[in-house]
C-alpha cells in the first residue's frame, strides 16, 4: 500500500519546501523505493496558465499538457518519475469538481460543505496523484501542501490531510515541517520562537509533526536544537537543520547526514537498504570544480523574478556541468535594448531569449536576435524566442519591412507569426480555438514530436526525431514559410500534419550556432545529463569565447 509524507509549511513562504520535498523524494529513491510528488495550491485560480510571471513565476508543462507549479520542476530534476497532470492540483480545481457535481445532482440534494465533501474530493485528488490502489502504484507519496500554516486558504489541505492520515492508519503517513529559525542580527542570536509557534498551530489543528525541517542562514547549533524539540514535542532527531547552500544539489546529502530519510522509513515501517548519494556527490563536485566560466546573456522580460525562468536557469547550469564551465548568467530586461545600448551584447560568450507574452520589450528582443546574427554570437531562442529571431530574419534578410506577430501588430503587413487555429493535441485530438477564446488552458501544450531534417544543426543535437513539451498560443505562420526559406533561413523541423514551425536555424557557413525553438526544453533537462540542446548552446559558446581568445578558466 502506498504510503504518504505531508510537507507543511510555517512562519513565512518561500522557504524552499519544493527542494527539501524534493531532496527527501530523492534519498527515499536513492533507498530503492519508488517515489511520486503532489503539490496541493491554495489558490483559486484552476491552474496557474493566466497567472503573472512577476507574482507566480514559471509555470511549469507536464508531457500530458497540464500547467503547473514551478516546484514540479524541482520534482523531476531530482527523481526518476515523471510528473503527471495528477501531481498538481489548486483549490480551483477542487471548487470547480465539486460545484460540477453538485450542477450534476451527485450528491442527491445533500447539503454540500466543506467537510466532508471538498474535504473529500482533496483526498481522492491526492489518492489519484500517488495511483492508490492501482497497479502503478508508488511506494511514497510525498505530499506538498502549498501556503503557510495559519492562512485561511490552506486550511481545508490541512484538514483534509489530518483526515486521511487518520484514514489511512498508524504507520501509513507522516508529517514533515518546514520552518524558519531567524537570526536576529541586533541580539547576535538565532530565534526559535516563531517555530515554537507555528508547531503549536500545527498541533491546535491536530497535526503533530514528526519532523522539523528548520530553515536558517546558518546550521543551528544543538542547544537550540534541543529548545525547538522541547517547545514542539518534536524528539531531538527529529529536529533537522537546513541552511544556506550556493546549490541545491547539496540539499539531499545535508537531510541524509542528519538522518531527515532514518526517521521517515522508520515511522512508515519501510525496510529499505541504505541511501546511495554518490551521483549527488558527485554533481555536488563538478559544481564545485569547474574547469572554465562561460557568461550568458539572458535577454527577458520578467527579469525582476528569477524564478520566472527557474528551469531555464537550472537547463544552463546542468549544461554547464557537462562542459566543466561556470555558467554565468547575466538578466537583461528587454526594455533596456535599444539602438544604442544593443552592443553591451558583445561582452557575452552567448545570447539566450527567452519565452513571455504580451508586446512589452518585444524591440528590445528582436534587436538582441539581430545582433547575435550579425556579430556571429551563439544564439538560443525558446519560444517567443524563436519568433523574433523569425520576426527579425524577414524584417531584415527577407525584405519584409514591418514584419510582425498578428500578437503586437494585428495590422501588420507581414504577420510572419500568427495566432494558431488548430492543431493535433498529444493525445491525436483536434483542438481548435480563435480570438474570442478563453486564455486558460488553450494553449499548444504538453509533448509533441517532429520529423528532423537530415544535415542541420537540430539534427546532430537531436537525431531523426524531437518531442519537446510546448506552451505557447502563436506560431510561424505558414504562408511565409517558403518566402523565409528562400532567403536563406533553414527550417529544421515542423510537424507533419500542420507544418506547425518548430526549430528555425542558420546555415553554419552563415553561422556558427543560430538556433531558435518553438518548444520549451529548459523542462526536460536533468542535472545528470544535462538536455542535449543546452549542452550544444554552453560548448557554442565556449568555443565563440576560445575563438575570441579570451576563454576564462576557473581557478
Amino acid at each position: 500500500m502506498t504510503k504518504f509524507v505531508f510537507v507543511t509549511g510555517g512562519v513565512v513562504s518561500s522557504l524552499g519546501k519544493g527542494i527539501a520535498s524534493a531532496s527527501l523524494a530523492a534519498i527515499l529513491e536513492s533507498r530503492g523505493l519508488k517515489v511520486t510528488l503532489i503539490k496541493l495550491d491554495p489558490y483559486l485560480n484552476v491552474d496557474p496558465g493566466t497567472m503573472s510571471p512577476f507574482q507566480h513565476g514559471e509555470v511549469f508543462v507536464t508531457d500530458d499538457g497540464a500547467e503547473t507549479d514551478l516546484d514540479l520542476g524541482h520534482y523531476e530534476r531530482f527523481v526518476e518519475t515523471r510528473m503527471r497532470r495528477s501531481n498538481n492540483f489548486t483549490t480551483g480545481q477542487i471548487y470547480k469538481s465539486v460545484l460540477e457535481k453538485e450542477r450534476r445532482g451527485l450528491y442527491l440534494g445533500k447539503t454540500v460543505q466543506v467537510i466532508p465533501h471538498v474535504t473529500n474530493e482533496i483526498q481522492e485528488f491526492i489518492k489519484r496523484g500517488a495511483r492508490f490502489g492501482e497497479p502503478d502504484a508508488v511506494d511514497v507519496a510525498i505530499v506538498e501542501i502549498g501556503g503557510t500554516v495559519g492562512d485561511i486558504e490552506s486550511l481545508p489541505f490541512l484538514e483534509a490531510v489530518r483526515q486521511l492520515s487518520l484514514k489511512l492508519g498508524p504507520n501509513n503517513s507522516a508529517f514533515v515541517h518546514l520552518t524558519y529559525v531567524p537570526w536576529i542580527a541586533a541580539a547576535g542570536e538565532l530565534k526559535t520562537k516563531p517555530t515554537q509557534h507555528t508547531a503549536k498551530q500545527l498541533r491546535e489543528i491536530g497535526i503533530q509533526a514528526d519532523a522539523l525541517v528548520c530553515r536558517a542562514d546558518r546550521p543551528i547549533p544543538a542547544d537550540e536544537r534541543d529548545k525547538i524539540s522541547l517547545f514542539s514535542n518534536v524528539p531531538t532527531w527529529g529536529v533537522i537543520s537546513m541552511w544556506d547552500v550556493d546549490t541545491i544539489y547539496k540539499v539531499p546529502r545535508i537531510l541524509h547526514q542528519q538522518g531527515l530519510d532514518g526517521l521517515i522509513c522508520d515511522k512508515l515501517r519501510l525496510n529499505t537498504p541504505p541511501a546511495n548519494l554518490k551521483r549527488w556527490d558527485d554533481l555536488v563536485y563538478e559544481t564545485e570544480h569547474p574547469k572554465y566560466e562561460v557568461r550568458i546573456a539572458m535577454v527577458g522580460k520578467y527579469v525582476d523574478l528569477s524564478d520566472s525562468y527557474k528551469s531555464l536557469n537550472e537547463a544552463l547550469r546542468h549544461a554547464g556541468m557537462k562542459n566543466h564551465a561556470k555558467v554565468t548568467i547575466e538578466y537583461i530586461d528587454s526594455e533596456t535594448i535599444g539602438a544604442d545600448s544593443v552592443t553591451q551584447l558583445a561582452r557575452f560568450d552567448g545570447i539566450l531569449v527567452p519565452g513571455g507574452f504580451g508586446k512589452r520589450g518585444i524591440e528590445g528582443k528582436i534587436a538582441s536576435a539581430r545582433f547575435a546574427r550579425e556579430n556571429k554570437v551563439p544564439y538560443l531562442g525558446i519560444c517567443l524566442g524563436m519568433q523574433v529571431a523569425t520576426i527579425e530574419y524577414a524584417r531584415h534578410v527577407a525584405g519584409m519591412t514591418d514584419a510582425n506577430s498578428t500578437e503586437f501588430d494585428p495590422s501588420s503587413p507581414y504577420p510572419v507569426i500568427a495566432l494558431i487555429t488548430e492543431w493535433q493535441d498529444a493525445d491525436g485530438s483536434i483542438k481548435n480555438r480563435d480570438e474570442n477564446s478563453d486564455l486558460g488552458g488553450t494553449m499548444r501544450l504538453g509533448a509533441q514530436s517532429s520529423d528532423v531534417v537530415k544535415g542541420t544543426l537540430a539534427h546532430a543535437i537531436y537525431g531523426d526525431v524531437v518531442t519537446e513539451r510546448h506552451r505557447h498560443r502563436y506560431e510561424a505562420n505558414v504562408r511565409y514559410l517558403d518566402a523565409l526559406q528562400d532567403a536563406g533561413l533553414i527550417i529544421s523541423a515542423k510537424t507533419q500534419r500542420e507544418h506547425l514551425t518548430e526549430i528555425v536555424e542558420l546555415p553554419r557557413e552563415v553561422h556558427p550556432w543560430f538556433v531558435g525553438v518553438q518548444f520549451h526544453p529548459e523542462f526536460k533537462s536533468t542535472p545528470w545529463n544535462g538536455h542535449p540542446l543546452f549542452n550544444a548552446f554552453i560548448k557554442a559558446s565556449l568555443d565563440h569565447q576560445s575563438e575570441r581568445g579570451n576563454l576564462k578558466a576557473v581557478a
